[in-house]
């Protein structure tokens, strides 16, 4: 168990006492795709001021602690991320808790991390092309 003050990478990515850790059981945007910025600041201030508790549920492919964490009132920063639209549950990691709390237009409007899940990376390198300004398909 990890505990204290958060610094925030993207929106679901937190540091704590120089450990970084993947938030449990969902994805948000990464920081250069659609809402990537506006997760990243809505968890900023979640956790600003606070002690956040990390309960650390696993280590991930990319070697990053993956942990349950939560606010000093008890609420699931993950959970607080899909309710505001700004993250999905990634039923593969989550066993699908925070799928009830994903508003009604969050996979459509987070769609690149929709297709990451499903598996569909053709459509993320798609969209890495077009930014980069790259012609290949």
């Amino acid at each position: 168990m990890l505990r204290g003050a958060a610094y925030v990478i993207d929106g679901d990515t937190i540091v704590i006492a120089k450990t970084q850790i993947r938030l449990f059981g969902i994805d948000a945007p990464e920081l250069d795709h659609p809402f990537g910025k506006k997760a990243k600041w809505a968890l900023v201030a979640l956790c600003k001021g606070q002690t956040i508790t990390a309960e650390i549920t696993d280590v991930d492919d990319h070697g990053r602690t993956v942990a349950k964490c939560h606010l000093p009132d008890g609420r699931d920063l993950s959970a607080e991320l899909v309710r505001q639209g700004l993250a999905i549950d990634w039923p593969k990691f989550s066993g699908g808790v925070y799928r009830d709390l994903e508003t009604p237009d969050a996979r459509k409007r987070l769609w690149l991390a929709d297709a990451r899940q499903k598996g569909r990376m053709h459509v993320w390198e798609q969209f890495e092309a077009r930014r980069s300004g790259s012609n290949r398909p």
